[in-house]
């Protein structure tokens, strides 16, 4: 496929105060689903949503301060859209208000649902949020059609398949919306393995959910120095062997990826200007490093060049 596409990207901080709820719901309404808002802040709606389409579904990035979004019965029928939304809390709380009764929700929390149900969609702080838009007959054809009879809730911080799994999915998104041009390609089918796996609790390579569970649970501890093969393995349930052949897939391993992570983080603490008066052992053990000649060679390998040389052209003139 092709890199994804920025459909749209707009702000109400733009709009006059009286306009903003108008504007948010007649963008809303062309890009992404029929709804309503309100908000009881001062200063309105004050809110921002970029859409990537990611060829036959999109994904969109929302933030805002605290409001309420509505899909009621009679815009369900007024505007209807046969569609599955993945909804995952970034940051902020939120709670999601339906027919079954309301659910609140923590970062990193799921809730899947079908936009021709009636719900409501609450933040009571500061939020974002990434949400999924799959039409109908993809989610059919990866979950069949009545594989989300009501809205699924789980929790990011769990301990079970379906936890690991929504921590996957947000490392995914995370690096999707950071750069849609880079992490397209490879986000594309992972983020419908994800859903269906989310969706139905199988998937069409249960490899998959296990390397992305183990790659979310790395980006989560990259700092800890105990970080090693043996305890992400614990961590998504499968035994080291198993998930170096998972990484195997990739052309790599546990350790190996770790490392890598470990130095590309490194690279951009290098450039920071923030950090420009760290000394290049403190980098080299804050990525856990132990040993700055270590780093060194193991930099130059991956890169072509030494720390030196990446902080020497990253400095003012």
């Amino acid at each position: 496929m092709s890199a994804t596409t920025v459909v749209s990207s707009v702000s109400t901080e733009g709009v006059d105060v009286a306009d903003r709820l108008a504007f948010w719901e007649q963008y809303n309404a062309e890009a992404l689903v029929g709804l309503t808002c309100r908000t009881y802040a001062d200063e309105g709606l004050v809110a921002s949503q970029l859409n990537l389409d990611l060829g036959g579904f999109r994904v969109a990035e929302i933030a805002g301060n605290p409001h309420i979004v509505e899909r009621g019965p009679a815009l369900v029928r007024a505007c209807p859209k046969e569609a599955a939304f993945v909804s995952l809390v970034l940051e902020g709380a939120a709670f999601f208000y339906h027919q079954g009764g309301c659910v609140s929700l923590r970062a990193g929390d799921v809730v899947a649902y079908r936009t021709d149900d009636p719900y409501l969609f609450g933040f009571s702080t500061s939020m974002r949020k990434v949400l999924i838009d799959v039409p109908q007959a993809i989610f059919d054809d990866r979950c069949s059609s009545d594989a989300l009879g009501r809205p699924l809730f789980v929790a990011g911080d769990g301990p079970g398949a379906a936890s690991l799994t929504a921590r996957a999915l947000r490392q995914v998104l995370l690096e999707l919306v950071a750069d849609p041009v880079v992490a397209a390609e490879p986000a594309r089918e992972q983020l419908l393995d994800l859903v269906q796996i989310l969706i139905t609790g199988r998937g069409t390579a249960v490899g998959v959910s296990r390397l992305l569970a183990a790659k979310a649970h790395i980006a989560e501890r990259l700092q800890d120095p105990g970080l090693c093969t043996d305890s992400v393995a614990r961590a998504v349930g499968v035994t080291p062997r198993h998930l170096n052949r998972a990484f195997a897939t990739e052309g790599t391993t546990v350790a190996q990826y770790v490392q890598g992570r470990r130095l590309d983080s490194a690279r951009v603490d290098l450039t920071a200007a923030s950090l420009a008066h760290h000394r290049i052992a403190d980098i080299a053990c804050r990525w856990g490093f132990s040993s700055q000649a270590h780093f060194t060679r193991q930099f130059r390998a991956r890169f072509g060049c030494t720390p030196s040389d990446v902080r020497a052209v990253a400095a003012p003139s």
